[in-house]
């Protein structure tokens, strides 16, 4: 097993319980992601009451609540214990090869281990993922990614273009613009999702009217589910909606997508009114799919059904900034993470280095994959997603082993 996050130790459990002989191998320490590797500020998306892994959950004063990342670690650290997991922490994956007679040979920094099975349990944001348009950057414009990004005070003063529409990217463009710094977001396609509907907050919908329980092999279009942007989501105490029209009512400036950087001059693509169309339709799709369960439920004491305030198209947004005149000092890529794979010596990955899988059954005999985006249902990458995708491979592992070479 590579790594011990939340997917990882959920893996171990079940293989655990099958009496399966397993290793967890840990970079860092347990949850290190969560630990070294999060914005100052952050809380979980998800609910407490959703924080749950196999025989373990929230069981604190505030299930409605959202955990900071450093409640997130504790909670994965108290899993590891009273799991008794195998962890080897600080044990860095240098390599995974094809071992001579089948199975695989992991080196890591302190020696090397020959196994039948690897499940890559490393995560989904090992990396950022920028855009090369950013070499085209001035020098003398501040850059830094939403993954070294730990608060404010690491930006100079002065305006700053936040690029990505994601939660990352509207959490990061409020945090920012309360600073005192004027902000510009850069908005591409996007996943628009109100804290709470019908009294209950919007996760809650997406559990019990079974959305997020959709399978990999239901979706249509599996690729582009993979690869939509997290949704538009903050977890505070007050439970507030975080949106473009919310960022819009504080200041925020919103532009279109960013297409390219040439002379010094940020160029944005045009098109906001048909973006903010899509996003929009898609909610109200979505908001029909929670009325049509509930529908069905007699006596449930939901709230009324309604419709939210179709987003604003600004008045003016500009097609172009001039980086060289002083008004944006630095700029957020916020456009998404991807995995490293750099240690992988196995012909797995395709074109684009994502690995090619099904349902995160990889493409070699013994190898998983767990705690990436819809790997076997919409809930995958969640704390909560990793019981069920994470039972699921450990049964096709078991049934594997106990098939003769």
């Amino acid at each position: 097993m590579i790594g011990a996050g939340h997917a990882g130790l959920a893996a171990s459990r079940f293989l655990t319980e099958r009496s399966i002989d397993h290793v967890v191998l840990e970079r860092g320490e347990v949850a290190n992601s969560w630990r070294r590797e999060r914005w100052d500020s952050l809380r979980l998306l998800t609910p407490n009451w959703q924080s749950r892994l196999p025989g373990h959950a929230y069981d604190g004063p505030d299930p409605d609540g959202y955990m900071t990342a450093g409640e997130v670690a504790d909670f994965i650290a108290r899993f590891a214990a009273v799991s008794r997991a195998p962890v080897r922490t600080s044990t860095p994956v240098t390599a995974v090869t094809p071992a001579i007679g089948g199975g695989y040979h992991v080196a890591t920094a302190h020696g090397g281990i020959d196994c039948r099975c690897v499940v890559i349990a490393s995560g989904a944001c090992n990396r950022a993922s920028v855009p090369p348009v950013h070499a085209a950057v001035p020098p003398d414009v501040a850059q830094i990614t939403a993954f070294d990004y730990r608060n404010p005070g690491q930006l100079p003063d002065g305006g700053v273009l936040v690029v990505g529409p994601s939660a990352t990217g509207l959490q990061l463009a409020a945090e920012i613009h309360r600073s005192g710094r004027p902000v510009t977001l850069s908005v591409g396609e996007h996943v628009r999702l109100p804290r709470t509907y019908r009294d209950r907050d919007v996760l809650w919908w997406m559990d019990r009217s079974g959305v997020w329980n959709q399978r990999y092999d239901e979706i249509d279009d599996l690729t582009r589910a993979r690869r939509l942007p997290s949704p538009q989501l903050v977890g505070t105490p007050e439970r507030a909606t975080l949106d473009l029209n919310a960022l819009g009512d504080i200041g925020v400036q919103i532009v279109g997508r960013l297409a390219a950087v040439r002379d010094g001059r940020v160029l944005f693509s045009g098109g906001l009114r048909n973006l903010f169309a899509l996003a929009d339709l898609k909610l109200d799709r979505l908001l029909d799919t929670f009325d049509e369960w509930a529908g069905r439920q007699a006596g449930a004491g939901l709230g009324a059904p309604h419709r939210f305030e179709p987003t604003r198209v600004p008045d003016s947004s500009p097609l172009h900034l001039d980086l060289r005149s002083g008004h944006i000092r630095s700029i957020v890529w916020a456009t998404g993470f991807r995995p490293d794979y750099g240690w992988l010596r196995v012909p797995v990955l395709d074109e684009k280095g994502h690995l090619r899988h099904d349902g995160g059954v990889v493409a070699s005999p013994g190898m998983y994959a767990l705690g990436l985006p819809v790997l076997r249902r919409r809930k995958s990458t969640f704390i909560h997603g990793a019981e069920d995708d994470a039972r699921d491979v450990v049964d096709h592992l078991a049934g594997y082993l106990a098939t003769p070479r």
